[in-house]
């Protein structure tokens, strides 16, 4: 009777989980790291869930290791490297730097400014005369428009 259970208990027993070995597990890790690899593709070729090889990622030093150095750059197939960058104060323009400054043509827009006061909107396109915009600005402030 005890022969005739355990076999009952083997044929109804879950489906233990896969084990991978940790050579697949790099290897895939390895592929899936390269550039224009889609993790995806390659965890359907292998008939894993992709999202278990994004698990095997995140677990993996590679992976979460500073960038790759510029000298194995090029050998993994870019040539982008981090390099360093220093932040300058804004320098005031000298003299010299004014007098070659390309002047405003007139009949180029230099930008556009919008301003509302009191509930109308006033909208200034291209080079703007500092007189006229204050004459408009005081009209407008009289009206309590």
């Amino acid at each position: 009777m005890s022969a005739e259970i355990e076999s009952v208990a083997e044929r109804t027993a879950k489906p233990r989980r896969r084990v991978h070995s940790e050579a697949l597990k790099r290897e895939l890790v390895e592929r899936s790291l390269l550039p224009g690899a889609s993790v995806a593709a390659l965890a359907m070729e292998h008939g894993i869930n992709a999202n278990l090889l994004f698990a095997w990622r995140r677990a993996h030093p590679r992976a979460t290791a500073s960038p790759v150095p510029a000298e194995r750059a090029s050998s993994v197939g870019g040539s982008a490297a981090l390099v360093p960058v220093e932040v300058m104060p804004e320098a005031t323009p000298s003299l010299a730097m004014a007098a070659t400054a390309p002047a405003i043509r007139p009949g180029t827009p230099a930008g556009t400014i919008e301003i509302e006061v009191a509930g109308a909107r006033v909208r200034l396109r291209g080079a703007v005369d500092e007189t006229s915009l204050r004459s408009v600005l005081a009209a407008l402030r009289a009206s309590g428009a």
